[in-house]
């Protein structure tokens, strides 16, 4: 299995004992990903030193105030790193709302043009935004690989995401008992567009709730995404990995 969505650099545990754990419990590759420009150096770092983790650098929306050029020409410069293999996350997050609107988006776009010009795959945050980052993906990330992280919009988007060629990617949350519509969701994504995520150190999984999430965990994401879609654990895995591998490059 791999974890295509985790901030090893929030986790309260250091990265040697992560990748450790993930590799225990059969985790092959460990996306670690950065927010910011402090966050996105740590995760080059981490995934020079560990051969299980490769990185994705960008701004996420909470962090887009004062985004500029220098700001993509930092992102752009940090994509020609072979460890370096998504940009991102950006989006739009309406619920917290850390940057105005106007500064969030224009940082998406902006991020959007970085991973064109370097034929990297987009991680997209989408927070209580569905409407407006579906527009934006669609009017300016045509020939872009994108991939919604943490998924979290309703089987109609899930429907429109495929039809759009766009991954979906699935979290802890998937699991949880009220989360009935979000498992309808993962329903109709279409196999090849289907991957899973732990966005550790959040979201950990309804077994390990109430403690902070970590790569190992993903496992239980995927058996239940696996019981969801009505196959074996074993096909999942296979899916999963082969789809990762190919929006990757890994």
């Amino acid at each position: 299995m791999v974890d295509t969505h985790a901030h090893l650099g929030m986790c309260e545990q250091g990265d040697g004992e992560l990748v450790a754990a993930a590799r225990d419990a059969g985790i092959r590759r460990i996306l670690t990903v950065g927010i910011d420009p402090a966050g996105n150096r740590e995760a080059v770092a981490t995934a020079e030193a560990h051969e299980e983790v490769l990185a994705c650098v960008g701004r996420h929306p909470n962090s887009a105030g004062g985004f500029d050029k220098g700001a993509a020409a930092e992102i752009e410069d940090l994509a020609a790193h072979p460890r370096v293999r998504a940009i991102g996350e950006t989006g739009l997050d309406y619920y917290r709302e850390g940057a105005p609107r106007d500064a969030q988006r224009a940082a998406f776009e902006a991020q959007v043009e970085v991973a064109r010009r370097t034929g990297l795959p987009v991680v997209i945050h989408m927070r209580d935004s569905v409407e407006d980052t579906f527009e934006v993906l669609s009017s300016r990330a045509d020939g872009v690989t994108v991939i919604l992280h943490c998924f979290s919009a309703s089987p109609e988007g899930a429907a429109q995401a495929g039809e759009r060629g766009w991954y979906c990617s699935f979290a802890g949350n998937l699991t949880y008992p009220r989360a009935e519509a979000l498992r309808e969701a993962a329903r109709v994504v279409p196999p090849e567009l289907l991957l899973v995520e732990t966005d550790s150190p959040f979201l950990a999984p309804q077994a390990h709730r109430g403690r902070p999430n970590q790569p190992a965990n993903v496992v239980a994401t995927a058996e239940r995404l696996a019981e969801v879609r009505g196959v074996s654990y074993e096909e999942l895995e296979e899916t999963v990995e082969a789809n990762a591998a190919r929006a990757f490059a890994w």
